[in-house]
């Protein structure tokens, strides 16, 4: 799939959709299927969570399970990050702006509340999802995170290529982050513990790096910020110096819908590898049963069935 055509598939996913447009909100096929996966995310780690933990309780009961308390987690993953570098850069986030959003994700957590059943997380299911994860991912980290940096009063804001990495991290972890610290997920209750990012190795979280790395990706291809374009400049002109004094094109910025979609493939590689290296391993080692074959004690010979064998015995 080229990324003319990844393009054509963000054009026609960010395309709001009915019933929603009947009520005046701007929400597409994106929005949906981003609400629908986080919110199954959450309940399957809710449960993976619980099964590992069956016994943890508070003062000897568990923990009441409530839809509330389930949408608080839902809703801090999608505007924790957002809310705290909102108010960093003196800037409205966009749940006061706007309920469309946080009643779409209110709305999912019900439906997906109310389910008697969900998968497991397995590897047949996470590879195929790896390209959603991917797709609603850039265009977080390309499209709706970067202007509230690169349109800001401040020049020194706007033009800071720190400031674009910094709250690209924040914006996008910052949300599991605060679940994380505030161990919302946990069956006994909320309580203050180490997020998983600040343990040993947390560092290596796909997510955590991820966000800037693509963020900053992204900026480098459009020259996003003059020190974007200074820097491609001088890759380019490093790796190509003569072609660089020939031909000109070769350091013009790239379309928004490029980089997006080139952001897209770049997360689609990270995510892929990560769950086959988490789940892939496992699925490659389940072997099939060894088919049981049913003998005769009389003559030895081979029966497939078992009542088969037993008439003639």
């Amino acid at each position: 799939m080229s990324l003319a055509q990844i393009s054509l598939l963000y054009a026609a996913s960010l395309t709001p959709i009915p019933p929603f447009t009947w009520l005046g909100a701007s929400i597409s096929t994106l929005d949906v299927l981003a609400a629908v996966r986080l919110c199954l995310v959450m309940r399957q780690i809710r449960e993976v969570t619980r099964q590992a933990q069956p016994n943890s309780t508070e003062d000897g009961q568990a923990d009441g399970s409530s839809f509330m308390k389930h949408a608080s987690a839902t809703l801090t993953v999608v505007y924790g990050g957002e809310a705290v570098a909102a108010a960093w850069l003196g800037l409205s986030p966009s749940f006061l702006t706007s309920p469309s959003s946080p009643l779409l994700y209110l709305g999912t957590q019900y439906i997906v509340e109310s389910l008697p059943w969900i998968p497991a997380i397995m590897f047949e299911i996470e590879a195929p999802l790896t390209f959603l994860d991917a797709f609603t991912r850039s265009y977080l980290l390309t499209t709706l995170i970067p202007p509230a940096v690169l349109t800001h009063t401040n020049t020194t804001l706007s033009n800071s290529p720190w400031t674009l990495l910094l709250v690209s991290f924040i914006v996008a972890n910052g949300g599991f982050f605060i679940v994380n610290l505030s161990s919302m997920l946990h069956p006994a209750g909320w309580h203050l513990a180490i997020p998983a990012e600040l343990q040993p190795y947390g560092w290596t979280t796909v997510d955590l790096w991820a966000a800037p790395l693509v963020t900053g990706l992204a900026a480098l291809l459009t020259h996003a910020q003059p020190f974007w374009a200074y820097l491609h400049l001088s890759i380019v002109g490093f790796s190509h110096p003569l072609a660089v004094q020939n031909d000109e094109d070769l350091v013009k910025p790239w379309n928004a819908n490029d980089a997006r979609a080139f952001g897209a493939v770049v997360l689609w590689v990270l995510f892929a590898s990560r769950t086959v290296m988490n789940y892939g391993v496992a699925w490659w080692n389940v072997k099939p049963k060894k088919k049981e074959v049913m003998r005769s004690r009389i003559d030895g010979r081979r029966y497939s069935g078992v009542s088969k064998a037993k008439k003639t015995q």
